[in-house]
């Protein structure tokens, strides 16, 4: 764990976290990770964040039983205050804008409008406070025909047209193994309450940030959307097959699979040489990238044949031998366990007391700073727990009974 005198990037920063499942949470952990004081709003009536129920695997407590921290849960809640507010009360909505207050950030996922009623959706509280930088995060957005429809990861996958290019090309459209969607609009929030901040802090100016899974989930269509705009023809599933790159595969070989990311004709001339297909590279089906793709399965026949016979060790050993980008396909474990991974420190164990084993092991956040490091200050907390600190910081009186 980093020195408490280490300074962070966003040291001073307070973001009011309305937010629950996935998307909003991945991006108040990251700026969490960074140095803001993050205050999770949480209802005790409802169990808070909704992914605390999402077992089966939990921390489990001193007294052996199971807490209310799902490993869903604390993928995305560390370095937060966690604090219970009921919104459908007068104490409770109070509550929250007295934080919104003191806030530099709101991020929040309700369906649009859906905190109109409380006098805590974006125009309220910005009319009051013009500086803060309000961050809206739904399924459809704020605008269109869709706006009032649930959102959820899948249905974006499925509705944003990632699904149709995941699978197997004979099998059906299939979704990314994690919550990807979410994720990633996590991230584009993230980048869009920094350079919201950046204005505020040039101009003054707070401004609301409309940010849908939808549109996130089309905008990395990246290479595959663009090329279906250049082209207008329909992207295949092609399994773990590149649209623009062949070979760049998954490849079986006499002990499991082994994956070939052959990026340039140099590369593929050095490939055909280390596993014995002498000539391939010099045939004119096969010289350029562009001819590979054009005779894609020929070509992905050859190689197969010519991998068969060989264990995944000795492709490998090959391979980088003259420089090939080949690579294995690890299980979860062999990835969080490899040398790689300890060197680069991707698992962090985090004090946890109210816990049996009296830590919790997460997911480390990969930004490397050389002056503001991330810190793991807080584990991902119980319900509520900080109700009390966050009310004595921010002299905010109890609760009526």
């Amino acid at each position: 764990m980093a020195a408490s005198d280490t300074p962070m990037a966003l040291d001073g920063l307070v973001v009011l976290d309305l937010s629950r499942i996935l998307a909003g949470p991945t991006a108040t952990q990251l700026l969490g990770d960074l140095g803001a004081t993050v205050i999770k709003v949480e209802n005790p009536k409802s169990g808070g964040d909704d992914t605390r129920g999402w077992g089966p695997n939990y921390a489990m407590g001193t007294d052996g039983k199971r807490t209310d921290l799902s490993a869903y849960f604390m993928a995305a809640n560390r370095n937060k205050l966690s604090i219970s507010v009921d919104l459908s009360t007068e104490d409770g909505q109070e509550t929250v804008r007295h934080l919104a207050a003191r806030a530099d950030v709101v991020i929040e996922n309700y369906k649009p409008d859906g905190l109109q009623k409380y006098g805590l959706d974006h125009a309220t509280l910005l009319k009051v406070h013009p500086g803060l930088v309000y961050c809206s995060i739904s399924g459809f957005g704020q605008t269109g025909p869709n706006r009032d429809q649930p959102g959820y990861d899948l249905m974006a996958q499925g509705y944003g047209g990632i699904m149709s290019l995941t699978g197997a090309p004979e099998g059906p459209p299939m979704k990314v193994g994690v919550g990807i969607a979410d994720v990633m609009c996590g991230m584009y929030a993230t980048i869009g309450i920094l350079a919201a901040l950046r204005h505020r802090d040039a101009t003054g100016e707070g401004q609301h940030i409309d940010l849908s899974l939808v549109d996130a989930q089309m905008a990395w269509l990246i290479n595959e959307g663009t090329n279906f705009l250049t082209s207008g023809k329909l992207p295949e599933r092609r399994g773990n097959a590149h649209p623009n790159i062949v070979p760049y595969d998954a490849f079986p070989c006499s002990d499991g699979h082994v994956l070939l990311a052959v990026g340039n004709d140099a590369q593929f001339a050095r490939f055909c040489d280390v596993i014995e297909l002498p000539g391939l590279s010099d045939d004119p089906a096969y010289t350029t990238n562009l001819a590979r793709i054009e005779n894609r399965v020929a070509l992905t026949a050859k190689i197969n044949k010519a991998l068969s016979g060989l264990s995944r060790e000795e492709i490998l050993t090959r391979c980088h031998k003259v420089k090939v980008p080949a690579g294995p396909i690890h299980t979860v474990a062999e990835a969080l366990q490899s040398d790689q991974s300890k060197a680069r420190g991707a698992v962090v164990e985090m004090q946890a007391a109210y816990t049996e084993k009296g830590t919790v092991a997460l997911l480390a956040n990969p930004l490397k700073f050389s002056r503001t490091p991330v810190q793991y200050r807080r584990p991902p907390p119980r319900l509520g727990q900080d109700s009390q600190l966050v009310r004595a910081l921010f002299e905010i009186l109890p609760e009526a009974d």
